[in-house]
């Protein structure tokens, strides 16, 4: 898993972001990127990387989805542990991305596959 903050969604920043990736990873392996339908996602740009780098694949989750959603469940996460219980988010910009960033270590520290709990 890998993230990044930034001011602004847009493609610029998407794209420089899936370069990031691409570039973390071995070319020949697949890299495979559940999204949400953010248009910035499906812009000309998006579409010229891909096919420069075909080993990168993405997911879209249908729209009207959040409940599939990973980011939308990720960002509820951040806004509840980072944003609400932490100082006014004017007061401390870089402190607030400190603390998704410390989050973000530690989920990554105990991430795996998730199974669905019996009823």
């Amino acid at each position: 898993m890998m993230g990044k903050t930034v001011a602004s969604h847009t493609s610029e920043e998407f794209v420089a972001f899936l370069g990031a990736v691409a570039a973390s990873r071995p070319r020949q392996e697949e890299i495979h990127i559940i999204l949400d339908n953010l248009s910035a996602h499906k812009t000309k740009r998006v579409g010229e990387f891909l096919s420069f780098h075909q080993n990168v694949r993405l997911h879209f989750t249908p729209t009207y989805s959040s409940w599939l959603n990973q980011v939308e469940l990720w960002l509820s996460k951040i806004e509840r542990d980072v944003i609400a219980r932490g100082p006014p988010i004017t007061a401390s910009i870089r402190g607030s991305e400190r603390r998704g960033a410390e989050i973000s270590a530690r989920c990554l520290g105990t991430a795996g596959p998730t199974r669905p709990s019996s009823a």
